[in-house]
């Protein structure tokens, strides 16, 4: 076996394609379909809710709700634009505070919407919460979820094609091959892939909050804020599952204009 077979072995899978996103216009990898993947989904959303403290009747949760509301609305029209109108159908779309100081918040696939309480402080108001929330959904519509589910098991499965490939060799010298494989896939394709991922839901995140009529200059302020939050305890963004803060500012500050310019052709003004 050569070394560069041990990339190829995951490489060849994210190359080759299964489905298009509407939204995206790309072909991704992804071997789990939303038909199997929202009812689990759905299920384990309600399974949280049961398991954690949910925050209704105050004026944090009405804001949560009224931000989700138009963030979902937003997605909707972006969709009829995009003449997908179908593509939401599905979607089961609910937004809960969660009572809880970890700086957070995530969207299940299908549309199921969790923000904590303690990330709050840091959106400050509903711009900021705006553009948390349509980066969370961004990564539902676009089947982040899905896909890093499929890459996670092609990656087991090029793990078990590098076990049978070098089973004829020494134990120390299977070891260094798994080894291998897991380092270069790991930081050569999963991480990078997640970075991309998130680099992708920020650029449609800022469309989104754009739509719903927030502008997406705000972002800025908020993730400023996020770094200001977490400074110095950030890995290398080579490490990381997201782009270093100063890359993604720089990212967002790149792909403003595009989100204006979406907005407009919606036909929605932005404040």
């Amino acid at each position: 076996m050569k070394k560069h077979l041990i990339a190829g072995i995951f490489a060849v899978g994210l190359v080759y394609s299964c489905a298009t996103n509407p939204i995206t216009g790309k072909k991704s990898f992804n071997i789990v379909s939303n038909s199997e993947l929202f009812p689990t989904s759905f299920q384990q959303y309600g399974s949280f809710l049961k398991e954690n403290k949910v925050i209704s009747g105050t004026a944090d949760a009405k804001k949560v709700e009224t931000v989700g509301l138009r963030i979902k609305a937003a997605a909707e029209k972006y969709l009829i634009y995009l003449d997908q109108s179908q593509y939401l159908k599905d979607y089961r779309w609910e937004y809960k505070l969660i009572d809880n100081k970890e700086v957070n918040a995530w969207c299940m696939p299908g549309g199921k919407i969790v923000v904590y309480s303690g990330i709050l402080p840091i959106t400050q108001n509903d711009s900021g919460l705006a553009t948390v929330m349509g980066h969370e959904v961004a990564h539902a519509l676009v089947n982040h979820g899905a896909q890093r589910m499929s890459a996670a098991q092609l990656q087991q499965l090029g793990a078990v094609g590098v076990a049978v490939a070098t089973g004829g060799k020494s134990a120390e010298n299977q070891q260094i091959w798994q080894q291998a494989y897991g380092i270069t896939t790991q930081y050569g394709a999963m991480l990078p892939f997640s970075r991309n991922h998130e680099t992708e839901a920020d650029k449609i995140g800022l469309t989104l909050m754009a739509i719903a009529g927030y502008n997406p200059d705000e972002s800025i302020n908020f993730w400023s804020r996020m770094a200001a939050q977490s400074s110095g305890q950030a890995p290398p963004e080579f490490l990381s599952t997201h782009p270093s803060d100063a890359t993604r500012i720089a990212n967002l500050k790149m792909l403003i204009p595009e989100a204006k310019a979406l907005a407009a052709k919606v036909g929605v003004i932005y404040r």
